[in-house]
């Protein structure tokens, strides 16, 4: 986190609430707080307290609790393994949660980069149907292929701390 700092990076996420807390006590202010992981409602009160950002919305519960801006995690695979929700419970959420800045997706893992475009391509669609302007979709093995299909965020931990 120090080379972070000493790098200039600005933005940081992180998919523990405890993590979260613990990095936040010791670099504070040195970062934007983002939170990527998956949002359980008893976690919600340290999210409200330092992030910026969630990346990970997806339940009602969570939704209640969540008092800052948020992404909602959209499942366009429909893996079982994966958070998120479907692509047609987009309106429910959009009705529900007034803070939604965006959508976010994790396509099925792939070697392949190419084979993700598919899922971020229509997650922008989604995003452009209901004038939504973030999206958070990519990671260190597929972050190129996220940016051509629009991705505002992406989210590269192994490039930067290996795997």
């Amino acid at each position: 986190m120090a080379a972070l700092v000493e790098a200039g990076v600005q933005v940081v996420g992180e998919n523990r609430a405890q993590d979260l807390e613990r990095k936040h006590a010791e670099y504070g202010d040195a970062f934007r707080w983002h939170f990527i992981g998956r949002v359980q409602s008893n976690k919600a009160r340290i999210l409200n307290r330092i992030c910026e950002l969630v990346h990970s919305l997806d339940s009602e519960s969570a939704a209640r609790r969540l008092e800052v801006p948020a992404l909602l995690e959209v499942n366009l695979a429909g893996e079982a393994s994966k958070a998120g929700i479907g692509p047609n419970q987009l309106p429910r959420f959009l009705d529900l949660y007034g803070e939604l800045r965006g959508l976010m997706t994790m396509p099925p893992e792939t070697a392949d980069p190419e084979e993700s475009r598919p899922y971020f391509r229509r997650l922008r669609e989604l995003a452009e149907e209901h004038d939504l302007r973030e999206l958070s979709m990519g990671t260190s093995q597929d972050y190129r292929v996220a940016a051509e299909e629009g991705a505002t965020l992406v989210r590269v931990g192994s490039v930067l701390y290996g795997e």
